[in-house]
């Protein structure tokens, strides 16, 4: 079944999180993920949101998301990520057949 990251980030680190931005998707591609939104100005409908920034990535299931997540490429490249932002990650189920 699909599984969904989303996180939810505030940079403190422009030039630190751009190079691990520019790496992402490469390697993120290599594991069967998607990027499906990254939004640095996101509506607030309802509620507070602390955060400057969400991204949304879809894996085909569970496994896929923690070869990506475990892997030593990624590990490199989240580096800057972690040093970078603050925020929360949250993994979702996908509801559905798929």
């Amino acid at each position: 079944m699909t599984v969904y990251a989303i996180a939810q980030l505030t940079i403190h680190d422009r030039a630190r999180y751009e190079r691990y931005a520019a790496r992402f998707l490469p390697v993120l591609e290599r594991y069967g993920g998607r990027l499906l939104a990254a939004d640095e100005r996101p509506a607030v409908v309802e509620g507070e949101w602390e955060r400057e920034k969400v991204v949304l990535i879809a894996f085909p299931d569970r496994d896929a998301f923690e070869r990506w997540a475990g892997s030593a490429a990624y590990r490199e490249i989240s580096r800057d990520r972690t040093a970078s932002t603050e925020g929360v990650v949250l993994l979702v189920r996908g509801v559905g057949p798929g």
